[in-house]
């Protein structure tokens, strides 16, 4: 064990008094299952099936769902294989609750403490790892391979801040990097950052988000939203964050009066902001409906504050706003609304998913906006249908090559899953 990590060791068993305030502060704002709080300082709240297991730890719901695909086809090669996917989030659990493959199951990652990774994995005995994106907690990781259990990066993620803050701690990078039997980055420029932090091997085959599936909806409910829209013009703004409402709000008010029947869905990115936007958006005299109190969308702006409903909205929609990217935040995932044929708008702000930006700009599937600009380029795409379908082809002639990624990863895992069975 490094100086980095033996560091890192001591001031986690240090700060394990603080567990209990840290959870319960996390409790009060609705961030963690009152039912299965115990989960995250180790303590398994089901049996560990038996045979093999297979362990997955995926930060979000982002990153779950990219990985399921994966999951699916293991599941396919291996019926007999237990898969426990672990998260950190209740929205990620919620997901999944119907997503997982059949054999798979969800708990809650434990704090990156000592005394609680240790009851995890003395409880789930993984016979192999496969950590997705970039939520490297040292603790778990260190005592997963400290007890002879094969690590695998899978679609790396490592952000330019990230990185920089990584390079002020390089033993501790390289011991964490530097120890996955198998490293797999989303783009290139993650994988030469893994490489600069310590982990040789890493290198880019795709990026997993491009083997998903298209998002599930219920078909019932999208008949029925369909009728309710029928001949309106309709655009989601998909994932927000504070301030990127407004925004949108102005270019509906810009828009609305040559659209009267215009729809514009927002669907913040933290459902539970939904009575803090509508109540922000409303003071202006605008008309807002709200989704989590079972109201529809009429003319004028609905917030979808519920999860898993872009697979609805993006279905119905005429333009799809990929948002987290006009303010900072660094964009979201274009890849979902380009499979289902939407034309895109995102803005600057999409470091996060740039070369799937990219790819989808060059192409002609999308379009960069920003606070000024977005009502003219919505207002385009709603004037011009050629325009629209256009950018639908092009957006889902940039996503047909998604399965090619799924088997050149999981080949590349072969030496990971192999010698487990």
């Amino acid at each position: 064990m490094g100086p980095g990590m033996s560091l890192y060791r001591a001031l986690t068993w240090a700060a394990t008094p603080l567990a209990g305030p840290l959870l319960d502060h996390r409790l009060a704002r609705a961030r963690e299952d009152p039912a299965r709080l115990s989960e995250r300082l180790g303590h398994a709240s089901i049996p560990r099936p038996p045979g093999v297991l297979l362990w997955t730890h995926a930060a979000s719901v982002g990153e779950s769902l990219a990985v399921l695909p994966l999951l699916d086809g293991l599941r396919g090669a291996h019926p007999a294989w237990s898969l426990l996917m672990t998260t950190g989030t209740v929205s990620a659990a919620t997901l999944l609750v119907d997503r997982l493959p059949a054999g798979c199951f969800h708990q809650f990652v434990p704090l990156d403490l000592p005394a609680a990774a240790a009851r995890f994995l003395d409880h789930w005995r993984p016979d192999a790892a496969l950590w997705v994106e970039s939520e490297l907690w040292p603790n778990l990781l260190a005592m997963t391979r400290a007890r002879g259990v094969p690590t695998a990066l899978v679609n790396g993620r490592m952000s330019a801040r990230s990185f920089a803050r990584w390079r002020c701690a390089p033993g501790l990078a390289r011991s964490l990097v530097g120890g996955f039997t198998v490293a797999l980055a989303r783009s290139e420029v993650d994988a030469e950052r893994l490489r600069a932090l310590g982990a040789p091997g890493a290198r880019y085959l795709g990026d997993l988000k491009e083997a998903a599936p298209p998002l599930p909806v219920d078909e019932r409910e999208l008949a029925a939203l369909r009728r309710s829209v029928a001949a309106s013009p309709i655009w989601v703004a998909a994932s927000t964050h504070p301030g990127e409402e407004e925004i949108c709000a102005r270019a509906h008010d810009t828009l609305a009066p040559c659209l009267p029947l215009l729809h514009t869905v927002i669907v913040p990115r933290h459902p539970e902001r939904g009575p803090a936007i509508v109540e922000a958006l409303a003071r202006g005299g605008r008309a807002v409906t709200r989704r989590s109190l079972g109201e529809q969308p009429r003319p004028g702006i609905h917030v979808a504050d519920s999860l898993g409903v872009l697979g609805l909205y993006y279905r119905v929609a005429d333009v799809a706003l990929v948002a987290g990217s006009l303010l900072f935040t660094g964009g979201h995932n274009p890849l979902e609304a380009a499979r289902l044929g939407r034309p895109l708008l995102f803005g600057r702000h999409m470091a996060n998913f740039a070369e799937a930006a990219g790819r989808l700009t060059a192409c002609g599937a999308a379009e960069i906006v920003d606070a000024e600009t977005l009502p003219a380029a919505l207002g385009r795409l709603f004037d011009d249908p050629a325009l629209r379908a256009t950018r639908s082809r092009a957006a889902q002639d940039a996503t047909a090559h998604g399965a090619r990624v799924l088997d050149r990863v999981a080949a590349a895992l072969r030496p990971v899953l192999d010698p487990i069975g």
